[in-house]
């Protein structure tokens, strides 16, 4: 049985495992750890335990994580042994010092300790310098990651964690999420980014635009890719041997989407609510213009709306996850997908502010 299960800015994965059933998870082991003050004040409605945190302090991160498990110190620490962090896919040292704190926390009291990451499927896209064909998580990916890790940042992060939490005897996992939408449960950010931004962007310019190639990518529902972590923290309490370290790969692609599919039913949704003015899309005019409309750096426009991968997922089999939803699901309440937009505006995310960061070098 574990002290506590530290849940890093998953509002909907903490808001799921709130609702679920298992006996293992109670409600005073989960802890939601913030930035801000805001944050703080939103997830304290939940009930659960919340820490505001800066996790570019490692000592901080250190003292508030690995102190002695002391009846005492519980006002100012909490007793931590799994965490399930999404704060950054491309700043590693975000996730090295979450690492270490668990290192130290296992010294001192002798129990396990688990890190889950959330990487990003862009790792495994030929445009960033991915092997073209099939890719699965049975693979030896961390080997080809390794391989490949300067020339991209999330598979250099990807490396780094596993590497340093094997040196410091902490137990990782690689969550892979793909295009990820639907509206979350959480209290503080319900929505994704990718999917959103093109519906805000089509919506303010009047227009559905696409880009020439009709790219199959990996797509997951927010409430299956949160069933997939719960899968994975539930094997963890129940102590059952699941893949891990350099084999932990678990690919969240519950099935394909083609980019042309998408956008054509947008334009259709968007155009009925009178939100554009043509049922049609329109090629972009260029990635300078798709950059600017979309807010993003140049750079990055491509990877994000035109990249596709061949990821296949074997590992869900090792932990039960079974995804509930499917193309046609999508494709048929992609209407809600608009209502989400309109009903929450932007995602409260800080993507797009990193990857201006690393477009800055």
């Amino acid at each position: 049985m574990f002290n506590n299960d530290f849940i890093y800015r998953g509002g909907s994965l903490v808001a799921d495992l709130l609702a679920g059933t298992n006996s293992l998870i109670k409600k005073e082991d989960i802890i939601a750890a913030v930035r801000s003050e805001e944050q703080a004040k939103t997830l304290t409605k939940l009930g659960i335990n919340v820490l505001q945190l800066d996790l570019t302090d490692e000592t901080s991160v250190a003292e508030k994580l690995s102190r002695h498990d002391n009846e005492a110190e519980l006002s100012n620490c909490f007793l931590v042994s799994i965490v399930v962090h999404s704060a950054s896919s491309i700043d590693s040292t975000l996730a090295l010092h979450l690492i270490s704190a668990l290192s130290k926390k296992k010294e001192v009291s002798g129990k396990d300790t688990y890190f889950i990451h959330t990487s990003g499927s862009s790792a495994f896209y030929e445009r960033t310098g991915w092997p073209q064909g099939e890719v699965k998580d049975t693979d030896p990916v961390f080997d080809q990651e390794k391989e490949l890790a300067d020339s991209f940042p999330i598979r250099k992060t990807d490396v780094a964690i596993i590497e340093h939490a094997k040196a410091r005897g902490v137990t990782s996992f690689i969550v892979v999420p793909p295009l990820v939408y639907g509206k979350g449960t959480g209290q503080w950010n319900r929505l994704s980014v990718v999917f959103p931004v093109y519906v805000q962007a089509s919506i303010a310019h009047k227009k559905v635009y696409k880009f020439a190639q009709n790219t199959k990518v990996s797509s997951v529902h927010i409430s299956d890719l949160t069933a997939l972590y719960g899968r994975i923290i539930e094997k963890i309490l129940h102590k059952e041997a699941i893949p891990n370290g350099t084999e932990g790969y678990y690919f969240a692609a519950a099935h394909d989407l083609h980019w042309w599919e998408i956008t054509d039913r947008l334009a259709v949704a968007l155009n009925v609510r009178g939100l554009v003015t043509d049922t049609k899309t329109q090629l972009w005019p260029s990635d300078e213009v798709a950059a600017e409309t979309l807010g993003v750096p140049g750079q990055f426009v491509q990877t994000l709306w035109n990249s596709g991968d061949s990821m296949v997922s074997e590992n869900k089999h090792r932990v039960g996850w079974k995804p509930t939803w499917t193309k046609d699901r999508f494709l048929q309440n992609i209407d809600d997908e608009i209502e989400a937009v309109l009903e929450l505006g932007k995602a409260k995310s800080s993507l797009i502010s990193s990857l201006f960061e690393v477009a800055k070098g």
